[in-house]
């Protein structure tokens, strides 16, 4: 017989199903995913998006079908962006708190039908800009001060409506202060802000401006959404929206910066949430399609990198698949 010993041998809590579960260190629930919706006035509505397979733009009739269903697999969070026609477009996103703004009015039908979910607004000029940017554009230059007020135009109509938490996807710098200044005034003291805080210019929201039609008309994003460059200027943006009162912190997106979202993880007290994009999840969903990787393994296993990675939510298009799939969690 050998003298050879192992002492430690790690394959021994790997056994079984069982003991794999007893020692798994991450876990991943419904209740910690968010389904982004995109929503388009009118009735009788659902496109499906042709570069984000499974996903569609809803009218109001058909989105509230489809937010009925995904309460009953244990989906609560929702996101919410508006697909604007250019009609209602202008240089300073006047639609965005227009009292007629089908966004706002269908979000608080929402509410009414479902108080039980938690519903997440956009704060951004670019769906009601006829620039397409999330900020004022002046002599092709973005605006950062002059936008502010139109943000808390923004926020304080979208409260109103009925959101319970706004999403300022914007990264205009003191934006975050000045929309709680503008909903505290308000009245709006328990309205939650969940701070774009570490959003990249990054290449993989091409679906998303698809879906919304909200690419820019000229230019880019890169002198206001942060160089996928940089890491530790993430610290500092966390430290500068939770200063201004932000209630949970983002990162987007979500594979491609798992770095990020471990940094902030480690270094604020407030939750992270993290935005699995459009980009990313049709790069899964299409080499699933060619039977390169198989779905029903690849799409938990992306969510729970970022689960691990510090992500106390995620906000996914695969959300309504992961809970259908995996009620119970992973």
């Amino acid at each position: 017989m050998s003298t050879f010993s192992i002492l430690r041998r790690p394959r021994r809590n790997r056994r079984s199903p069982a003991l794999r579960a007893m020692a798994a260190e991450t876990h991943l629930q419904p209740s910690q995913l968010i389904f982004p919706l995109f929503l388009v006035d009118g009735k009788g509505i659902k496109q499906e998006i042709h570069s984000l397979p499974g996903i569609f733009r809803y009218s109001s009739d058909y989105l509230l079908e489809e937010i009925e269903t995904c309460i009953g697999l244990g989906i609560h969070n929702f996101i919410l962006f508006p697909a604007v026609a250019d009609s209602l477009k202008d240089t300073t996103a006047t639609y965005s708190y227009h009292s007629e703004n089908f966004y706002l009015n269908v979000a608080q039908t929402i509410k009414e039908r479902f108080p039980e979910c938690t519903l997440i607004s956009d704060v951004a000029m670019d769906p009601y800009s006829s620039d397409g940017h999330d900020g004022l554009v002046k002599n092709g230059k973005i605006i950062n001060d002059e936008t502010l007020p139109i943000l808390g135009k923004m926020a304080v109509a979208q409260a109103q409506a009925g959101f319970d938490m706004l999403g300022p996807s914007d990264m205009m710098d003191g934006r975050v202060g000045y929309i709680r200044r503008a909903l505290d005034e308000a009245g709006f003291t328990e309205t939650g802000i969940l701070a774009y805080t570490a959003k990249y210019a990054s290449a993989f929201y091409g679906p998303f401006r698809d879906a919304l039609d909200s690419a820019p008309k000229s230019g880019d994003k890169k002198t206001y959404q942060m160089n996928p460059a940089n890491r530790r200027e993430a610290l500092l943006e966390a430290e500068l929206d939770t200063a201004e009162g932000a209630d949970m912190l983002m990162v987007k997106p979500a594979l491609h910066y798992l770095d990020v979202i471990s940094d902030l993880k480690a270094s604020s007290p407030l939750p992270i949430a993290a935005y699995h994009v459009s980009g990313e999840c049709a790069m899964l969903t299409a080499a699933c399609r060619n039977g390169w990787l198989d779905y029903e393994k690849a799409m938990p296993e992306a969510l729970l990198s970022i689960r691990r990675a510090g992500a106390d939510v995620i906000l996914t298009y695969f959300a309504k698949d992961f809970a259908s799939r995996f009620p119970g969690g992973i």
